[in-house]
């Protein structure tokens, strides 16, 4: 099997980070590039456009924009080294984006972290699973998932 394409989904948590340096040591080996994708949560903008009272149009925009701004920021934080072919910001439902554009680009790979930025053990993940686990259950192609805690070195 030859790895030429490594989708990252980010979610800008340590485990994300985490998982990114893993990426970033596999995309090395394997001389592959590494594409890194956020997904704005429908129905997380929902939410806040019900509590704010702005359209879903302008809430969409407005945490788009941030999470390309919050992108830079991480990349920045992580150091550059050519590795990070591009970044996307999606918005939608996490899993199905993520399952969509791995399809679509015919990545040979994702690589995810263990648990996302609301951690571990919350209720909806407990009994419905988690992005992880149904990305793995949506996609052909191989998904790791790095857990909280790993050194790179065990690599």
């Amino acid at each position: 099997m030859e790895i030429s394409l490594i989708l990252v989904p980010i979610d800008f948590s340590d485990c994300a980070a985490n998982a990114l340096s893993y990426g970033k040591k596999i995309a090395s080996s394997w001389k592959a590039e590494l594409l890194l994708i956020h997904v704005v949560d429908s129905a997380k903008a929902s939410l806040v456009a019900d509590y704010t009272k702005e359209s879903i149009e302008d809430v969409k925009k407005r945490l788009t924009n941030q999470a390309k701004q919050t992108f830079r920021h991480f990349l920045n934080d992580l150091g550059h080294d050519g590795l990070v072919k591009d970044t996307i910001v999606s918005y939608g439902s996490p899993f199905q984006e993520i399952a969509i554009k791995a399809r679509e680009l015919q990545t040979d790979l994702i690589l995810m972290g263990g648990y996302g930025s609301r951690g571990k053990g919350q209720i909806d993940e407990i009994f419905f699973g988690g992005t992880v686990d149904k990305v793995v259950r949506l996609l052909p192609c191989p998904v790791l998932c790095v857990p909280m805690g790993w050194s790179i070195e065990n690599i």
